[in-house]
């Protein structure tokens, strides 16, 4: 097998014990598995980089952060490549920077995956360095996001490209667990970021539903948190890991995500998760989070900070259960069709290859 022409970042560190973890069943594929091996890339992460780097790797980390030593090292190893992915602009940001000193000879093409650009921060980083430059192609998850950047900096509709996320499919399969009953009907409402927990609990205070919030605090740092603290005696507040989490998904009746109004995608891993294994599911309908729920097929959104028409969905599919059913099931073909970690993989190949043949 020839030597790899694309490295891809991992912005973290890769478990000793991934695959034996994947293959016993007891937690999903990363994206970045899928890609490696889709794409025949090479990955780096943050333990790479500060083996790449050694000592002065590990001063510069105290100065730059993980993120940008992981930059730094991508860097020092990105001659070797054709196409450099970056997992997220903390990476891809830095990166374009540094890239700007090699040669156009040296250079290797540059696909950065994008989450949230559109934060103050961020823009002055490209306004002032114009790394875009440095950029073949931005891949964005929301259609916001998108918008946004082609406007912002007049780039080329074929340079942004938006791809749906993806969720393992045969982790998350209401095949793989069986289902535990429940004394009251159980709904559930995961993760963190950005999350409004404060609405939903007082959408649900006094239903006839328990509710399981998976997540570290219900009051996150990032969000603006509420004054009251108080939680209703039907929800419980539980920190899971992601095999607990799918027989969580598989007990609930339906999932609800609750969300501040974000111009990005949060929550869109919960959400698909969720579909994955067959369950509707009710959303704030925010700017950053439109491209994922079909709205009364798949699942239903809500206005956010509304805890009024939260509650009255909540209770329209508990009332009907047919309804929820019938929507997690198109949900779960959705999902199968469009947004399984395998489209995701062919999608990345149908914007790699094209960079890799322009030079």
């Amino acid at each position: 097998m020839g030597r790899s022409l694309i490295l891809l970042t991992v912005s973290g560190s890769i478990p000793a014990d991934l695959e034996a973890e994947v293959a016993a069943g007891r937690r999903p594929r990363p994206d970045y598995v899928g890609l490696a091996r889709g794409l025949g890339a090479d990955l780096i992460d943050r333990e790479a980089a500060r083996r790449i780097t050694g000592f002065i790797g590990r001063l510069l980390e105290a100065v730059v952060g993980a993120d940008g030593l992981l930059a730094i090292a991508c860097f020092l190893r990105c001659g070797a490549y054709r196409l450099v992915i970056s997992d997220g602009e903390q990476i891809g940001l830095p990166l374009a920077l540094l890239m700007k000193a090699l040669r156009p000879w040296r250079r290797p093409k540059h696909v950065m995956i994008t989450h949230i650009i559109s934060v103050r921060k961020k823009m002055l980083f490209l306004d002032c360095f114009g790394v875009q430059s440095r950029i073949d192609r931005f891949v964005v998850y929301a259609s916001w996001q998108q918008r946004f950047i082609i406007e912002r900096w007049r780039l080329p509709v074929s340079r942004v490209v938006r791809i749906p996320f993806m969720v393992d499919a045969n982790f998350f399969s209401a095949r793989s667990v069986t289902c535990s009953d429940t004394a009251l009907p159980q709904i559930c409402a995961v993760g963190l970021e950005r999350r409004d927990y404060a609405t939903l609990v007082r959408a649900v205070a006094g239903l006839r539903v328990r509710v399981v919030i998976a997540a570290h605090s219900l009051w996150a740092k990032n969000s603006d948190a509420p004054e009251e603290t108080s939680v209703p005696e039907n929800i419980v507040v539980q920190r899971l890991s992601q095999f607990d989490l799918r027989q969580l998904y598989a007990d609930s009746r339906f999932v609800v995500i609750p969300l501040h109004e974000v111009p990005f995608q949060a929550g869109v891993t919960a959400i698909l998760e969720a579909m994955a294994m067959g369950k509707a599911v009710i959303c704030s309908k925010v700017k950053g989070q439109t491209d994922v729920i079909v709205d009364g097929e798949t699942g239903l959104y809500v206005p956010p900070y509304d805890p009024s028409r939260l509650r009255t969905a909540i209770e329209t599919l508990l009332s009907q259960p047919e309804l929820a059913e019938r929507m997690g099931r198109q949900g779960r073909r959705l999902v199968e069709e469009e947004m399984s970690l395998e489209h995701y993989v062919e999608r990345l190949r149908g914007i790699v290859e094209p960079v890799l043949a322009t030079g």
